[in-house]
Order: C-alpha cells, then structure tokens, then sequence
C-alpha cells in the first residue's frame, strides 16, 4: 500500500482525518510506503526554503500522528530518483488525450493562468510512477484523486499489454492497483463552504483547522465558520452542508458515529455546537502536537527514520525500474 502527502504548507485536518489517521491502522494490514512527495509539490509556484522545512515537518507530522517508521516505509519522494525516472519512461506512453480530461489540470491551470507549467499538466503521471513503482494492489484516495487512481491503473494496463512481449520471460510489468476508500472522514469540507473541501490552496486562512493551531486559533476558525439561520444541527439535510461537515469532525474528534453526534448536538444552537467542536479538537489534537513539537527538536531522528525508509524504497523502485527499462529496450542488466 503506497500513500502521500504533499509538504506544502501546514497539514489540515482533511489531511490528516482524510488520509494520515486511516493509514495509521493499514499498518497492521499492509507492507505499507508513505511518502513526502515533494516533487508534486513543485508543480505550482513555491518557495524552495519553505518546502525544504516543510518537508521534514511533514515527517514530524506522519510519526506524531501514529506512523511507525520503523514498521512502514517513510520516505522523501525526491531522494529515490527512480520516481522521476519512471514518470519520464510512462510519459512517453501516455496519450495527450488522457491527460487532457484531468479535472484538476483543469481547475488549476485556470488559477494560475499564463503561470501554468508542462509540470502540472503531466502531474497525474508521475503519480502513476509513485504508485506503479511500488506494484501497489491498494492505494487510498479520497473522491477528488480517484481520477488520478484510474489514469494509474490504464498506464499499468497499456504498459503490460505493449512491453509483455519484450518484457524479461514475458513477465507482467505492474500490478494494476485497486483505491482504498475510507467509510469515515474520507472528504472534510471547508469551513467557509461545506460544499467545497478542506484545501492547503483556498486563499483564506480560516477555512482549514490545521494540526498545529493553538485551542485560540482552533476557537477563532470555528467562531467564524459558515452557519445557517435554523435552529439546531442536524446531519442529512442537502441544504445544511455546513451542520453535516461540522458534526462529522465532531464525531471523529470524539471517536464517535456521526449519528450519535447528532443525537448529541441536535438541539444545540450554533454557538453551543460551536463550543463543543472546539473543545472536542482542542483535546484530542494536543497530544499530537505535543509529540509533533518534541520530534521537531530532534531533527537527526527524523533524517535517520528518512534514510532507513528511502533504503527500503529505493529496494522495491530499483527492481520495477529495472525491469521497466529492460522491457522498453534500455541496455540495462536482465532483470532478477
């Protein structure tokens, strides 16, 4: 099982309820390689300097939040050059039409107008490469990526079906990787709009809780979060999405069904409702930050955790490469 994150900006809450807590229990089911992909996040403008701290808070972040890299594999994406290497060999197989109905190419190509770079355009493919890399059987992925999931798995179709017969003994190049959905926390929303999800890149600061924010801060947000004129919260009302978004991160700050939220918050008014939430995140993401602030002071720990997990990386991505490169006509050694 392979995931990521990008290290751009701090990690919000969709982040990490979307993502990060549900790859914590996958590591007692899978041979899993969580990865800091920082070479997606240099598809849009950034600052190098920024990235560069960002990344190793990233790391700082996966471990505080319950991932053990001493069990599964944590790593930077751009120090296993194999990433790149097999997103240019896929590149080349991939049709202009496939990447041309990429929704989010898209949505941002329009923000960044003429700034737009051949890099974000061909993004979906090296998050193929990060995938196929690693012949991954289950990838999770939240709604928005599910498209990207599908490019992955024709790229892997297309490219056993042309290089099978060049391939080293006929042997099938990848895997094609199945999503991983999860049943809870999968898409939490903005706090400015329930009907978007919760970004890095939305322009407003308040629409995120991030995993770093003080209980002042976490109370600010939510003080200021969209609410409705009706009285009570209720859950499954189409024309509330605000009500639903904030019960369900009360129902996972508080380890419990969104229903039984309901049943809890129901005849609450918004300012009440409000209180509870904050106080439900304030109490459960201390102990998350506590660890994620000692871990920070202890910056030769996390590059030893990065270097054992690229170790292991780099073991897997060396054999698919190889056999990659052998199948499309490289003059590499036969593949073991």
């Amino acid at each position: 099982m392979l995931s990521g994150v990008q290290p751009t900006g701090d990690l919000h809450l969709g982040n990490y309820f979307g993502a990060i807590k549900q790859w914590v229990g996958m590591q007692e089911d899978y041979d899993c390689f969580f990865c800091i992909v920082d070479l997606h996040a240099i598809t849009v403008p950034h600052n190098p300097k920024d990235l560069r701290k960002s990344t190793l808070a990233t790391a700082a972040a996966y471990i505080a939040s319950g991932i053990d890299p001493d069990k599964s594999a944590m790593f930077v994406q751009s120090a296993v050059p194999q990433h790149a290497q097999l997103a240019w060999l896929l590149t080349t197989q991939t049709p202009m039409s496939w990447l041309n109905q990429m929704t989010q190419y898209k949505e941002k190509a329009v923000r960044q107008g003429e700034a737009v770079c051949a890099g974000l355009f061909s993004y979906p493919v090296l998050m193929a490469a990060d995938i196929l890399l690693y012949q991954a059987d289950k990838v999770p992925v939240g709604e928005d990526q599910k498209e990207h999931l599908y490019l992955a798995r024709d790229i892997a179709e297309r490219m056993n079906k042309q290089y099978k017969k060049t391939s080293y003994k006929k042997r099938t190049l990848f895997r094609v990787p199945d999503a991983l959905v999860g049943k809870e926390g999968a898409r939490v929303m903005s706090l400015n709009d329930g009907t978007n999800k919760m970004s890095k890149s939305a322009p407003n600061p308040d629409s995120r809780i991030n995993l770093t924010d003080d209980a002042a801060t976490i109370k600010r947000k939510l003080k200021r979060a969209k609410t409705d004129l009706v009285v009570g919260i209720e859950l499954n009302n189409p024309e509330r999405p605000e009500a639903k978004n904030l019960l369900g991160l009360y129902a996972l700050a508080r380890g419990i069904t969104p229903q039984e939220a309901e049943a809890d918050c129901s005849e609450d008014n918004w300012g009440t409702f409000k209180i509870k939430v904050t106080d439900a995140l304030v109490e459960y993401l201390t102990p998350i930050q506590s660890e994620y602030n000692r871990l920070l002071k202890h910056q030769d720990f996390l590059d030893q955790k990065l270097q054992i997990g690229k170790e292991k990386a780099m073991e897997t991505a060396m054999q698919t490469l190889g056999k990659v490169e052998y199948a499309m006509g490289f003059y590499v050694p036969k593949p073991k």
